[in-house]
């Protein structure tokens, strides 16, 4: 039987993973052929990314996904949104900043004050965030890094031009930036203007589904190159229900028609997100970014059954807002949560216990926003990624939110990846 392989390249902030895709009896079937870590690094006082490297593992896994699969007729990548590469011509400009860097912090106000935020969220949808791509390119302005540039491409657009050649600007992403209006889908020119970006940086965006070119003979096709936006299609619903993409970040948000941007939206800090033929009304709020930092610095050797296991069996009921800006990036999470605690946390268990039981009550408490904003009650909630394999953190949610909850421990983004591939090369 002649089959029809996809390859979806899906990179997180942690590690990314090379998934073939196929067709049998109208499912998708995917084999994980390559798996590699990924990090921000340290330079200069600045988290950087290294993109060589990214490059390096995304051309390795190709060359093992094709050992293993020599007729692939497609192939993909997401990652995270907000970060990019300004490029003069064929050369980058480095180093590349990662978003958890604070080079943001002092721009922020200079920005609000050409253009105060809520004429921002009222033209774009898009949630505050310090590290928003709008506040990374002034920066980038301030300090002379847009001198003679000639692109700006998203991390996932940047390695499929190194792959295929082609430059494409694509619209889940580009929404990801807070420079892309909610109405017309494309860049804000009133926005580039008022800050004084230079225009020819902002072309056209492409819908997810185009092929741009081809690498070593396989097509390079655009999926909804912000992972939560591939996640999204990848998940299995019937109608319209909240979800949770639960990685590094909880992307917790439902499918509507169109952006919702009142005033009780831009107040709850919901965002508008490109979909696949409908927009993403969603809140980036934390995730297992707690839990990871934590274990690296209390029992980097424990697994995580282990973990889960000792936050079950601890009796804390101390909470903190796991949504705070001191977890966002500290030197040390074990420090923060102290700070935050003043002390009271004495076990390993209790740390994950207050950090699990922390970020159900920040689920239940985006929920019932959504809900007020856009008007429905909502009876389930569904969860993907990598936090959908916590049964713990599952049933705490359950609990929290009052919702049935839906853990579906799926690639969910992988298979949002191939699913659009799949609709091109079909």
């Amino acid at each position: 039987m002649n089959m029809n392989y996809a390859l979806a390249v899906d990179i997180g902030a942690s590690s990314g993973r090379h998934i073939v895709g196929w067709l049998e009896e109208d499912k998708i079937q995917t084999k994980e052929v390559y798996r590699f870590p990924n990090g921000v690094t340290e330079q200069d006082g600045h988290l950087v990314w290294d993109m060589d490297a990214l490059l390096g593992y995304v051309k390795t896994g190709i060359a093992e996904a094709r050992k293993q699969f020599p007729e692939i007729a497609s192939l993909s990548i997401d990652t995270w949104g907000v970060d990019y590469v300004l490029m003069k011509g064929d050369r980058e400009v480095m180093p590349v900043y990662a978003y958890r860097d604070s080079r943001t912090e002092a721009v922020i106000p200079e920005v609000h004050e050409k253009l105060p935020f809520p004429e921002l969220y009222r033209r774009t949808g898009c949630q505050f965030q310090p590290f928003n791509s709008l506040y990374q390119l002034y920066d980038d302005k301030c300090r002379g890094r847009l001198e003679s540039v000639t692109d700006f491409l998203m991390i996932p657009e940047y390695l499929l031009y190194k792959l295929c050649g082609v430059k494409a600007k694509e619209f889940t992403n580009a929404t990801t930036t807070g420079m892309v209006n909610a109405r017309t889908g494309e860049f804000d020119a009133e926005i580039i203007e008022a800050l004084g970006y230079p225009g020819r940086l902002f072309p056209r965006l492409s819908q997810p589904g185009t092929v741009i070119g081809q690498y070593e003979g396989i097509p390079c096709v655009l999926c909804a190159t912000h992972d939560t936006g591939s996640a999204v299609e990848g998940i299995p619903m019937e109608g319209s229900e909240p979800y949770i993409s639960s990685g590094t970040w909880s992307l917790l948000g439902v499918k509507t028609p169109g952006p919702i941007t009142d005033p009780a939206s831009e107040k709850a800090n919901y965002s508008n997100e490109g979909g696949v033929g409908y927009n993403r009304y969603q809140k980036n709020i934390m995730g297992m970014w707690l839990v990871n930092e934590l274990k690296r610095e209390l029992c980097p050797d424990m697994a995580f059954p282990e973990i889960v296991k000792a936050a079950e069996e601890s009796n804390c009921s101390v909470l903190v807002d796991a949504n705070a800006p001191e977890f966002l990036a500290p030197k040390s999470m074990k420090a923060a949560f102290d700070a935050a605690t003043k002390g009271r946390l004495k076990t390993t268990g209790d740390y994950f216990r207050c950090a699990y039981c922390s970020l159900a009550v920040s689920y239940r408490e985006a929920l019932e926003e959504l809900e007020r904003n856009t008007g429905r009650a909502y009876k389930r909630l569904y969860i993907v990624g990598g936090g959908a394999k916590n049964t713990f953190l599952n049933r705490l949610t359950e609990e929290a939110t009052g919702k049935e909850v839906i853990a579906l421990p799926i690639e969910a983004t992988a298979l949002g990846n191939l699913k659009i591939q799949m609709e091109v090369t079909k």
